[in-house]
């Protein structure tokens, strides 16, 4: 699955210390409209056909998808319109269902937008198509100090050794769960040193499947349930450098298993077709299941309704082997065919700065950059514990990617479908997923 943000409400700010940041974020951008043409490989320069002058009006596209993120998103615009007058960005939202069809197809005719928004299993396609600008130098000129942002989102925004993406936000799961159940059931509330055994035995102890409800669902949904449990156990999905499959790995293959058995050996979850027929967020938000994995995204959606609010809280995902999970983040990249390279550098630079990862802050989206994260866990933090997603997202890795992800993804998911319904074993569907798997990463280097 490939998380989306759901937005979330405003809160409040220092101003004048966002004032200090907007400042410092503007030195750094106009510095890079200052230089050019002078050390920018394929910056405008007044002898380039159209290129642009200090005194040009232009005009920058630029696309996302999430309409909740959009008056946050204007808010930044706003900021480096005020402070680059002869420099305009015109936003665009485009629909997730829409996004990626649409960016492909204004990609390959040329006419992508100046800067749009890319997550991680998307970013090596585009990078390794010489679609995306290269950014180490223009990071390196504006002084930005990539050790500020959480690590899983620069190597989410790296591919083959060369920055591509400015790195915006990131995401993190959590053990969510109902107080209420807890309580009626006369079970200990969950705790950050909670291991997978202690979720396991309370779980079984508010399953009663009489009643229709159960201790936690096994999500059969990568991103939501296996891909945290691989690098807890030791396993991994692809190897670093991205030519080999770990599916087959015997630690990979535990990772897996601790779900399936949730259904098929401890039957503390409700069943594949159960989780088809009614979505689990809806089983949990319904009292129907005690406690789901779910991503800080969820905030605004289960602080909602004040009643569930009240009893619903989250604590660190439960520990396998070691500490682990995956991150889903976005990173703002810049257009290799822009007419206007000099000033895309000077807008990331500014897209990438404690100012905006301020106000990405205040609209509710868990930033990239970690001094600006406390803003975000002060929102919610009357009403849930938001310190748990950040200190998971310091621990995760990036979600597991190649050029071509979706070729062996989709694989799996088709697999371990059949591994949830009990058709096959977890061992069986990890084995063929890796053998299609080591064939779509050797198609892909040709």
């Amino acid at each position: 699955m490939t998380h989306r943000h759901t937005g979330g409400a405003a809160v409040r700010r220092d101003r004048s210390l966002g004032a200090t940041r907007t400042g410092a974020a503007v030195f750094a951008a106009a510095a890079i409209l200052a230089l050019a043409g002078c050390s920018q490989p394929g910056a405008s320069t007044a002898t380039d056909p159209g290129a642009s002058t200090a005194t040009d009006e232009v005009t920058l596209t630029y696309q996302i998808w999430d309409a909740p993120q959009e008056q946050a998103t204007q808010q930044i615009i706003d900021a480096f319109e005020a402070e680059n007058p002869t420099v305009s960005v015109e936003l665009s939202v485009v629909p997730w269902a829409e996004y990626w069809t649409k960016l492909q197809t204004t990609a390959t005719s040329g006419n992508a937008p100046d800067v749009f928004w890319m997550n991680t299993p998307t970013l090596p396609k585009y990078a390794d198509g010489g679609v995306l600008l290269p950014l180490d130098d223009v990071v390196s000129s504006a002084g930005i100090d990539l050790a500020d942002f959480a690590p899983a989102t620069v190597a989410s925004a790296t591919y083959d050794g060369t920055l591509y993406g400015m790195p915006k936000d990131v995401d993190a799961l959590a053990l969510w769960y109902n107080g209420q159940l807890f309580e009626a059931g006369g079970v200990d509330l969950p705790t950050n040193d909670w291991t997978w055994d202690d979720m396991v035995a309370a779980a079984g102890q508010l399953t009663d499947p009489a009643a229709g409800v159960y201790g936690i669902p096994a999500l059969p949904t990568d991103q939501l349930s296996y891909y945290n449990t691989i690098p807890q156990s030791g396993g991994f999905v692809i190897s670093e450098d991205g030519t080999t499959s770990g599916y087959d790995d015997p630690r990979t293959i535990a990772g897996i298993q601790a779900w399936v058995d949730l259904i098929h050996t401890h039957h503390v979850s409700p069943t594949l077709q159960q989780m088809s027929d009614t979505d689990p967020t809806n089983m949990f938000q319904s009292g129907k299941v005690a406690m789901t994995y779910a991503g800080s995204w969820m905030i605004p959606v289960f602080t909602a309704d004040e009643a569930f609010a009240q009893n619903v809280g989250v604590v660190r995902m439960p520990l396998l082997e070691q500490r682990g999970g995956v991150s889903n983040s976005v990173a703002n990249v810049g257009f290799s065919g822009t007419e206007h390279t000099s000033e895309v550098e000077a807008f990331l630079v500014f897209l990438g700065s404690e100012a905006a990862a301020d106000i990405i802050a205040e609209g509710g989206v868990l930033p990239a950059r970690t001094a600006a994260q406390q803003i975000w866990a002060d929102a919610y933090g009357d009403v849930i514990d938001t310190q748990v997603f950040v200190d998971t997202a310091a621990d995760n890795t990036p979600f597991p990617r190649s050029i071509n992800t979706p070729a062996w993804e989709s694989v799996a998911t088709a697999e371990f479908t059949r591994a949830w319904n009990g058709e096959i074993s977890v061992e069986e569907a990890a084995q063929s997923v890796a053998a299609q798997m080591r064939e779509a990463l050797a198609a892909e280097r040709g």
